[in-house]
């Protein structure tokens, strides 16, 4: 070989560009796929809080409560309990209903009426399939129809906030999400498309010494591969620091991790990367190995 004579190996681009943007690109997409995280496990646990009460006639015995309890354990709208999750019905005494209220506002009404008015109560919640208008007013007038029961009452206007909301705020983050996934292909497209341009006279000797055209898209593809693994891994590495950052300055927001749907975000940003990367690559490559001399000048 000639001094100074520097020979180009079939494939090779620019290391250190290429996965910098890929990481850069894939780390802003985790970054609003955690805020779509967070934001679906906060909706989940606002409905967790929203409970049906169901307030028991006065009088009532031990065995006719026992028999309500097992007829609201039974209703098929019920949500499922979860670990570390307030009981899906939970039973207030009036005594105890009363004693909070006296806790809290530091009045004993029960002296000046000279009784306790309040009722034992069941505290209910509904799965959110059922959290419409519709279903609850059919649930109340349903459990409302049971023997024993005094009223059933809960937060309509909560209830019709917490669903024009989410679902507002469904149709942003959707837009939000076609927007960013343009973003990132255009921009990781892109990339790769400047990276290769220095190699289309490679590409062309290639094809004039008889080289398939397989043969000269196998070592693009397989080093596009392993750019978009190195960068997927490296956006998923600096998410964790962020997320571990995160919960070290702001407690209250572990209760909204989710390690299932964090895990499947990793993946997904892992995948994302090489998927966009050999795609691109290879639309790029095709469109070299079609151009005429001139043109790629």
């Amino acid at each position: 070989m000639q001094k100074g004579y520097v020979t180009k190996k079939l494939g090779s681009y620019p290391l250190v560009g290429v996965i910098l943007s890929i990481t850069l690109a894939l780390f802003v997409t985790g970054l609003f796929g955690l805020l779509i995280i967070y934001s679906s496990q906060l909706e989940k646990l606002v409905r967790q809080n929203v409970r049906v009460q169901v307030y028991l006639k006065n009088g009532l015995t031990e065995s006719q409560r026992t028999q309500i309890e097992k007829k609201l354990e039974a209703l098929p709208y019920l949500s499922q309990p979860e670990a570390n999750a307030q009981p899906v019905i939970f039973f207030v005494s009036k005594d105890e209903a009363a004693r909070k209220f006296i806790a809290e506002t530091g009045e004993d009404f029960t002296k000046f009426l000279g009784e306790n008015p309040l009722h034992d109560a069941y505290l209910i919640t509904i799965a959110p399939a059922y959290h419409s208008p519709e279903d609850l007013h059919k649930i109340k007038k349903e459990i409302e129809g049971m023997n024993g029961i005094f009223q059933v009452y809960y937060v309509e206007e909560l209830i019709t906030a917490i669903n024009n909301n989410v679902t507002r705020i469904s149709l942003i983050l959707l837009g939000l999400i076609i927007i960013f996934l343009l973003v990132v292909i255009l921009l990781i497209n892109n990339t790769i498309r400047l990276a290769l341009f220095s190699q289309r006279f490679l590409i062309r000797s290639m094809q004039l010494v008889g080289a398939k055209n397989w043969f000269i898209q196998k070592p693009f593809l397989l080093r596009a591969m392993i750019y978009g693994s190195v960068g997927g891994l490296l956006a998923s590495a600096g998410l964790t620091a962020v997320v571990e950052t995160a919960n070290r300055k702001i407690e209250d927001l572990k209760a909204l991790q989710s390690l299932p749907h964090f895990a499947m975000l990793m993946g997904g940003l892992f995948l994302l990367g090489i998927i966009i990367s050999v795609v691109s690559t290879q639309a790029s490559i095709r469109r070299y190995l079609r151009m005429s001399l001139d043109e790629l000048y």
